[in-house]
């Protein structure tokens, strides 16, 4: 397995490459972006999800990812989530001048989501999401979860995602990803009146 992180210092984009035995990815991201996606996974509904992340978290998006989907879509979409939460890390760099915290509800019809983050450099997650059916398209329901919790890690920061209510699999995890995306915009933004770490410690660093 290799993985490879870009060198960016004035901006703040990331480029990760991730090459195994079940996967080879191409992931390219731009926080100040205009929420553009050009994403293709082989996993339909997980291209979709990511979509909402990039569009209502204003991030630019680019993925390729060729995986073994003959066995499953188990090792792709575990693999892309990987290297968007290492994106997120590297992009983000020092962290200085960030707002830190974001937090977004997003409703899609009958159903409601909460994402809350902070992007401390300490990972954890707590998912609170339940689905009725086992797939979404060839996306299996288990996954969300997992997905949520592989970009926390790798992206060293809490995250706290709950699906409130609903009844339809879809919009639930359309309003939770479309939350995320929400929750990130607003934790990346940078603040004026800030100059340096927003910690009291002075680090992010975990």
């Amino acid at each position: 397995m290799s993985d490879h992180a870009s060198d960016h210092t004035n901006d703040r984009t990331a480029t990760i490459t991730r090459h195994t035995n079940e996967t080879r990815i191409t992931l390219t991201l731009n926080l100040d972006g205009r929420g553009e996606a050009d994403i293709y996974t082989g996993v339909g509904f997980f291209d979709h999800m990511l979509h909402h992340v990039a569009h209502h978290g204003l991030i630019d998006l680019t993925i390729q990812a060729a995986g073994d989907l003959h066995i499953d879509a188990h090792h792709t979409i575990e693999d892309v989530a990987i290297c968007l939460g290492r994106a997120l890390d590297e992009a983000l760099g020092d962290r200085k001048g960030i707002t830190r915290m974001g937090s977004a509800y997003v409703p899609m019809d009958e159903a409601l989501a909460r994402v809350v983050v902070d992007l401390s450099g300490r990972p954890y997650a707590v998912i609170q999401a339940d689905f009725a059916a086992p797939m979404m398209g060839q996306m299996p329901t288990s996954l969300v979860a997992h997905v949520l919790e592989s970009i926390a890690f790798n992206a060293r920061m809490n995250l706290h995602a709950a699906v409130l209510y609903g009844r339809d699999d879809h919009h639930k995890a359309e309003a939770l990803f479309k939350a995320l995306g929400r929750a990130l915009n607003a934790a990346v933004t940078c603040e004026p009146r800030r100059g340096g770490v927003p910690s009291t410690k002075g680090t992010l660093t975990g």
